[in-house]
């Protein structure tokens, strides 16, 4: 944590030498300050926040992903002359167990249409999950388990 606060003066203090506080200018003094730190992490140590703002950042583009396709397929049943779907709920057994972890999974999957985050019990272990399409729910399981959750435990372990 506080080679990042290092990393914000650094961008601050590049921004004070050019004279522009623009938001490029004060991106492009963290981006060089995060060279330089990067250049002598082995006098001042590792730099793994970067590594995890990289796991954030990747989280973050597979949820817009997700959201695309998703999309797509909502669309593509409700456009559909028969809605061939069987809506239900399954029971999503939890990796995470941080109450932070949790919210931010049962928020992802309530924003990506077709789900639905119901509840979670009260030993925090299940999530009661509705499904627009619940036809294979070991699919949806795996699904989650090897997509936003294992991004979660990455990102924030």
């Amino acid at each position: 944590m506080t080679l990042l606060l290092v990393n914000v003066l650094l961008a601050l203090a590049w921004a004070a030498v050019t004279g522009s506080f623009t938001v490029m200018n004060v991106g492009f003094g963290y981006v060089l300050g995060a060279l330089a730190l990067f250049m002598i992490r082995e006098q001042v140590g590792s730099i793994g926040y970067l590594n995890r703002t990289g796991k954030l950042l990747r989280l973050a583009w597979s949820f817009v992903w997700e959201l695309i396709v998703a999309s797509f397929r909502v669309a593509i049943i409700v456009l559909s002359p028969r809605m061939n779907i069987k809506p239900g709920i399954f029971v999503y057994p939890l990796t995470v167990d941080r109450d932070f972890e949790i919210t931010l999974l049962t928020s992802l999957l309530t924003l990506t249409p077709g789900t639905l985050s119901v509840d979670v019990s009260e030993d925090r272990r299940l999530l009661y999950v509705h499904a627009l399409d619940c036809s294979d729910p070991e699919t949806m399981i795996h699904d989650i388990r090897h997509g936003f959750e294992r991004m979660i435990l990455e990102a924030f372990r």
